[in-house]
């Protein structure tokens, strides 16, 4: 299934060569979850995965905000009966459920609350607009966060870091996100922000060999996942097996002849 075959109401696709723009299209209710919003994106990221002919993601939102987090009137009942499902063929939103091939680029604006901020830490690269405001306020609302930010979030901004945001529910700002280490860049507004995740996103899926990209993320997230030790043991032997395929010899091609390569990933 492709792209243009799949229609979504919470959620918009747009295929742009190799990559798929995913947009969070709730603006009237500050786009927070809803259950259908929940299938909606998992639907997304499982379209983006199967694809072959995708290499990269980009995460942004319509509206005036990335997202207010949970719709817990409509969600809560299901978290707490344990019945939280993602439909056939979809994806976890938060990337729990690993590993994954295709690398994320998000693009953040207005508010980013509870959920968002775990959306932010499941993408591979963030990009805030200036104002943006976070918060990670599950424990203000009784509960905690479930999406990997007591995990990810520790990983990536340190443990003192993480504290400060997790266990208080307080809010801060792009700057304060970018001292952190959850976003990378800061531009002046929301559609600087998407048009530079985009950017990013074309740079790793028009320019970067596909098997190259997929064997740093496995490397990576195997680092993560198991430790130094597993990731290093594997360095060798796959850098072995992709000096093998027509994509590298491409690139060594490219090389010499002093052009931009043309990787099919193969």
């Amino acid at each position: 299934m492709t792209a243009s075959e799949v229609t979504l109401e919470t959620v918009t696709l747009e295929r742009d060569g190799h990559v798929l723009v995913i947009g969070l299209n709730r603006p009237s209710k500050r786009n927070a979850f809803n259950l259908a919003m929940l299938a909606d994106l998992s639907r997304a990221y499982g379209l983006l995965e199967s694809d072959e002919s995708l290499r990269a993601g980009v995460l942004l939102a319509h509206g005036d905000h990335f997202t207010a987090g949970l719709d817990l009137v409509d969600v809560g009942p299901h978290i707490a009966s344990g019945g939280l499902e993602f439909p056939a063929g979809g994806r976890d939103p938060w990337r729990l459920d690993g590993p994954w091939t295709k690398p994320v680029v998000a693009a953040v604006h207005g508010w980013c609350m509870t959920l968002g901020i775990e959306l932010l830490l499941a993408a591979d690269i963030r990009v805030a607009a200036t104002g943006t405001r976070f918060s990670q306020l599950e424990v203000r609302r009784g509960i905690y966060p479930f999406g990997g930010a007591t995990i990810r979030l520790p990983q990536q901004a340190g443990w003192g870091n993480a504290m400060r945001w997790l266990l208080t529910g307080d809010e801060f700002d792009a700057e304060e996100a970018r001292r952190i280490g959850l976003v990378q860049e800061i531009v002046p507004d929301a559609a600087e922000a998407q048009a530079t995740a985009r950017r990013i996103a074309h740079t790793i899926a028009d320019r970067a060999a596909p098997l190259g990209v997929q064997a740093v993320l496995a490397s990576a997230q195997l680092a993560g996942r198991e430790g130094e030790a597993a990731a290093i043991e594997r360095l060798r032997p796959e850098v072995k097996k992709l000096f093998g395929t027509a994509d590298a010899a491409e690139g060594v091609q490219s090389f010499v002849e002093r052009r931009e390569a043309r990787f099919r990933g193969a």
